[in-house]
This record gives C-alpha cells, structure tokens and sequence, in this order.
C-alpha cells in the first residue's frame, strides 16, 4: 500500500483543517494541524511533510508568516509552501514567491481547488525528476575527454582540441586561474599519437628560481653541491612524448632562452655538461598572465611567445557561460556523492539562483571547492544557501538589496528613482505589469522612465 502524502495546515483555527478532513484529499494525504505559535520545526523534525499550507490573518500576522516561511525553507527547501488570505499587497506577493514560497491562494479556498492545486503541484515534481533525469543524461552528452560543458564556445573548444590532437607540436592555453587548462591539456595528450606515453607536467609556479634550469634539463653528478649522480630534466624524461609547462609565465628570463633552444633545435645540455643532447617533444603550455603584457614589459620574450603560441585555445571565464554550470554542479555532486557515500541529489532553487547570479571570480575551480565544502556539510539530501560557505550566503543576502543604499557619493532624487526601478524590475523578473502596479503609476509612465533612464528590462 502506498504511503500517504503529509499536508501541514499552520492556523490559528482548525476550520481549514476539519473542512480538509472531509473531502477526498484524505485519499492521498495525512492531514496535520499546527497552531502558529507552536514550533514548527520541531514538526519538521518529526514529521515528512510535503506541503505547507499558511492560513493566517495578513493584517495581523505578516511579520510571522515571512519568519515561517524563511524557517520553512531552510528546513527543507523542497517543501513547497501555500500562502492563504483575503487580500494581501502586490509587493508582499512578489516578495514571498522570492522567498520561495510556491503561490498566494485568496480565501475562501475550498478543499476541492485545494486538491487542483497540489495536483499541480504534484504534477511540477514529477517535471523537476525528468528534467534530474534530461540533466544527467545532458551531462553525458557533454562530456567530453573529462571537460564538462554545453555552451556554443565550450562546443567549439572539444572540436578544436579533436582537430589539433593527432598533429600539434606546440599548443599555448590561456585563460584565468581555475578554468580549466590542465583539463584541456590532458584530453589533447589523451587524443594524440603519444597517449601511451605519461604526460610529464611542469608546475612553473612551484621551482624555485635557481632550480629552473636543473628541473627542466637535469644534471650530471658534480654539477653543484650535492649532486652525486646523474638526473635527468623533465625534458629528457618527456622525450618522444609530451611535456604541459604549466604557468609557463613564471619562468625566469633568464632560463626562456635555454628553452627556446629547445623548441628550436630540439636541443639541450644539461647543467654542468659541455654534452648537446638531443629530444623530441612535443609541448602543452598554459598560463593565467597576459603574456602579451609581459613581452611589453620584458618579463616575456617575445620570441618564445610566438614559439608557443602555434595553436592558442583560450578558455573563458565560468561567468562568460553560466549555461554551463548546471552540468557543472551535477558532475560534482555527483562525484562528491560517490566520495563521501551521500545520496546527494543536487541543489535548492534559493543556490541555483545564487550560482546564475554569482560572478566566480575563482571559476570552476572555486565552484568545485563550493560544491565539495557543502556536500561535507550538508544534512539533507540536497545543497542549500546554509550549507554555503559564510561568502556566498552574504552574496545571496545583498542580491535583494536596493542598489543606492549602496552608493559612497550622495545620489540625487533621479538616481534613486532610477535605481529603484531597477530594483523592482528585478525583484518581479522584469514584469512590467507589476512593475508599475507596485511603483503605483501606469505602464505609459513606467515606459516613459525606461526610456528616461535607458534601462532595459
């Protein structure tokens, strides 16, 4: 026998309640009453409710009905939330379903349109699971050599990695510090001739300065202090296969002519031999600097830039393709359920909106540690705004708030009015309709502003 939905009715009457009782939601649902001044999560606790429904007196109890709603949702943000009354201001609507409640009903509701609406909404599960399911196979789809992504750019950078694989001798990959490079650099060594041979990485940023040298080309025993055998470079180990000279911008100016003798005569001496030895190698090299800017101010020759810049694949910040990120999130959460023995089955709407609008200065490197931190935290089967780190929850706390408050110079009148409009556009997801009806003027007025102010909703 299936086991009955649970529907919370907060009010301070149980006339809703008694009403409920007698119709056919019965069939489906368990029934509980709960007076507002009683504690509602110590319910939660107890009880798996699916649906909260808050029938209140709106003039009298709106402060209680936000803080119920607000602890309701970081209880279980899954756990859609009915808001009942007889007349409510526009702005408090919007403010609500902001906040994650599911609808505003008028009263009286009877128990008939009640069971329409949790048909309904019952109906919006069952699209999310097969949007869950689309997204996982999605995230198949677009995978590619380990890279996780769908946007149009990311599509052109698999099938230009698929291109040059098989015939590159040098590539450079540039873009900001957790993009994503060493990933690229991996699926090129994962698709060329030399895949069979160990991809031997140089973390530039790690050598110390007067190591350069020894690291890249080795050294023969006697060649300083210490040296009481032959070693060799990372050159020589790579020979006939590849070598990923990561941050390669970190390499003293000193030790980039040593290397471009490298990649010009594939030749070289190891530290302390009069011995030119020979390698072929073919290179991946990376870097987060402007390399351009560097040649100009002589801390990059410009020589070698061209020398390494055969083929250049540059990869876009995460906030230049925030289609991207579902797929993103899935994969770890994915990765950090298998780690950590969690049945994690992805985010809170409150940390979707979050991750659309957060500009991740730290790319999907940052997104990774986020995902992994809130997965250990996490006491549900889902990420929500708590589990985030202290950052973010302020980040998604300031998306509310009315830009001017945030102004250092004086505004002038047009500015907060302005600054207003965008506020309340915002908050109604550009509904022009209730834009206007909560800045109380006409959509003629509203229009005329917009084009005012040049803002484009």
């Amino acid at each position: 026998m299936t086991q009955n939905l649970k529907l919370l009715i907060i009010s301070e009457t149980p006339a809703l309640v008694n009403k409920t009782k007698r119709s056919d939601i019965t069939k489906t649902h368990d029934i509980l009453h709960l007076p507002p001044q009683e504690d509602v999560l110590a319910l939660l606790g107890e009880e798996e409710i699916h649906v909260v429904v808050i029938d209140l007196d709106l003039r009298k109890h709106q402060k209680k009905v936000f803080s119920l709603l607000k602890k309701i949702k970081a209880f279980d943000a899954l756990i859609d939330v009915l808001i009942l009354g007889a007349t409510s201001p526009e702005e408090d609507v919007v403010e609500w379903i902001g906040k994650g409640a599911t609808d505003y009903l008028k009263e009286p509701i009877q128990p008939a349109t009640l069971e329409r609406i949790l048909s309904k909404i019952y109906r919006k599960r069952a699209i999310r699971r097969d949007t869950l399911r689309l997204e996982q196979k999605l995230e198949k789809k677009y995978s590619f050599q380990g890279i996780i992504g769908k946007s149009p750019y990311m599509l052109e950078i698999f099938s230009l990695i698929q291109n040059i694989a098989q015939h590159f001798t040098r590539v450079l990959i540039t873009g900001e510090t957790g993009t994503g490079k060493e990933l690229v650099a991996r699926a090129i060594h994962k698709l060329s001739g030399t895949k069979n041979r160990k991809l031997v990485v140089c973390d530039c940023v790690a050598i110390p300065e007067n190591l350069f040298e020894s690291e890249l080309f080795g050294y023969t025993k006697g060649a300083f202090t210490g040296a009481d055998q032959d070693k060799k470079g990372l050159f020589e180990t790579a020979d006939e296969g590849i070598i990923f000279l990561d941050e390669i911008g970190e390499i003293p100016v000193s030790i980039q002519a040593k290397l471009l003798r490298v990649l010009e005569h594939r030749q070289f001496r190891p530290l302390g031999s009069n011995e030119t030895r020979s390698v072929n190698v073919r290179v991946l090299a990376a870097t987060s600097k402007n390399l351009r800017e560097g040649i100009k101010k002589g801390t990059f020759r410009e020589d070698l830039f061209h020398r390494l810049n055969k083929v250049e694949i540059f990869l876009h910040p995460l906030r230049k393709k925030l289609e991207d990120i579902p797929l993103l999130v899935r994969h770890f959460i994915a990765i950090n359920s298998k780690y950590l023995l969690k049945d994690l089955n992805g985010i809170s709407q409150q940390a979707q909106k979050l991750f659309q609008k957060y500009p991740w200065p730290g790319n999907i490197r940052e997104l990774e540690n986020v995902l992994e931190s809130s997965s250990i935290l996490t006491k549900k089967n889902y990420i929500d705004i708590p589990d985030l780190p202290k950052y973010l929850q302020e980040y998604y706390d300031s998306l509310d708030r009315i830009p001017f408050i945030e102004r250092k110079e004086l505004s002038t009148l047009e500015d907060l009015e302005k600054d207003y409009i965008i506020h309340i556009l915002k908050r109604t997801e550009n509904n022009l309709r209730k834009a206007a009806k909560i800045l109380d003027i006409s959509r003629t007025t509203l229009y005329s502003k917009l084009k005012k102010y040049s803002i484009r909703p």
